[in-house]
């Protein structure tokens, strides 16, 4: 299942979450402890091909040709077992050589891969030890963006952190101190309740009763930049899965989630019905909607390349591509021209990405602002919604990084990569 899933996303192009899910229908029935460890190989080889595919090769003397079929992820798979996550040496490097007998392409190569194994096994570790983790699992092209955008140092920090598995961020619907205690958690100054990694998060207190939903600490920002909007009337745009329609529902908003994925508002409802919440949901393309009203807010969480997430996707270390963010901007533009639109005059706009890129963030802001009268920008303040004076830009925009948050306890440290930008309308608009 986790070479599969790792074919899927190297040679496929597929994101995580459709190739492991695609492999475990392709798996049958599987145990839950079973179906765990084979995403945490996944994982494990997504943040770190990079170090463990130097290991491998430091013991391949002819490096074999491109077309062997799975041996590849079949050698990272073991790897990883064998340098990180502690798996017995005999049980990794059999299943490893069956995988190999097993594989119309690989299966000439199942000594090759018993006798590198062995040598991963018993020498691996040394060599891992001299490698540098960011040079070689963050692609070269986002280690310059960064650079360019932030300096280098920050740049090696960001990277760093966005190779960290990050932990369980739960937004609670009241009482974080209770749950946090209950959970075994802590609050953080946000209001988020922090876990570490608790295993199935169905089964955690709290999941079946709707008492709390998933979401990153960073993610649940933006939604608070709108303020108390308990009675007012809020479009959430681009809304699916939908924690932050989630977020404004709990304030007492009035809130029209609004989607064009047909899949991803199943979800979205099925969240809310959880949550015991509710929301206008509507299946649309925002570009091009028109509900002939206005709102006292609108929230637009546009996509984008979500070089912020990397940290709990690391596929996009492989999915994504230079260009990728050139595509986006448009796209983005766009939305923002659109969700400008919904406002009513008086009203507030908040805009946000999770993307570490500054083209889909101040320098997408800069230019609407430039371009578009009727709206001004309302700085965020440092500790309004529990905002760290360091997550802000010199104007005032929310931006966050994956090595923000820092902790006593690694495991337990940073945030997401988001932008959001606070706008409002002039009444005479």
């Amino acid at each position: 299942m986790a070479v599969a899933t790792l074919s899927a996303v190297f040679d496929g192009g597929r994101s995580l979450d459709e190739a492991f899910d695609a492999a475990a229908s392709r798996s049958g029935t599987l145990e839950p402890r079973d179906r765990a460890l084979a995403r945490l190989i996944v994982l494990t080889v997504l943040r770190r091909k990079g170090e463990l595919q130097a290991v491998v090769n430091s013991f391949i003397e002819k490096p074999p040709p491109a077309s062997t079929g799975g041996l590849w992820p079949i050698l990272l798979s073991a790897a990883a077992q064998l340098l990180v996550l502690d798996t017995p040496p005999h049980a990794a490097i059999s299943l490893a050589v069956d995988q190999c007998r097993a594989d119309r392409k690989a299966y000439r190569y199942d000594r090759l891969a018993n006798a590198v194994l062995r040598r991963v096994a018993s020498e691996g570790k040394d060599v891992l030890a001299t490698l540098d983790p960011v040079k070689l699992n963050v692609p070269s092209w986002l280690r310059e963006r960064w650079g360019a955008a932030y300096g280098a140092p920050l740049a090696r920090e960001i990277a760093a952190a966005s190779l960290r598995e990050a932990p369980l961020d739960l937004s609670v619907k009241s009482d974080p101190a209770a749950w946090a205690e209950r959970l075994g958690g802590l609050v953080l100054p946000t209001g988020t309740v922090r876990l570490a990694r608790a295993g199935r998060i169905e089964d955690l207190a709290g999941y079946a009763d709707g008492a709390w939903w998933v979401q990153d600490a960073a993610a649940a920002l933006p939604a608070r930049l709108l303020g108390d909007v308990g009675g007012l009337s809020v479009a959430d745009l681009c809304a699916a899965p939908g924690g932050k329609t989630a977020e404004l529902a709990a304030a007492g908003a009035d809130v029209t989630a609004v989607d064009h994925s047909t899949v991803r508002l199943a979800r979205l409802s099925q969240n809310l019905a959880r949550l015991s919440l509710a929301a206008e949901i509507v299946e649309a393309d925002v570009t091009a909607w028109e509900p002939g009203r206005t709102f006292d807010a609108v929230l637009l969480d546009a996509p984008c390349s979500a070089t912020g997430t990397i940290r709990r996707h690391p596929d996009i270390l492989h999915l994504k591509r230079k260009d990728d963010t050139t595509q986006r901007v448009a796209l983005q533009r766009r939305l923002l021209e659109a969700a400008a639109r919904l406002v009513r005059p008086g009203g507030r706009l908040v805009f946000c990405t999770c993307s570490l890129e500054p083209e889909e963030g101040p320098r997408l802001i800069a230019r609407f602002l430039a371009e578009t009268s009727g709206f001004v920008r309302e700085p965020v303040s440092p500790g309004e919604a529990g905002i760290d004076g360091a997550w802000l830009s010199p104007e005032g925009d929310l931006r966050t990084l994956p090595c923000h948050l820092p902790l006593s306890d690694a495991a337990m440290s940073g945030l997401d990569g988001f932008y959001a930008a606070r706008l409002r309308k002039s009444a005479d608009s």
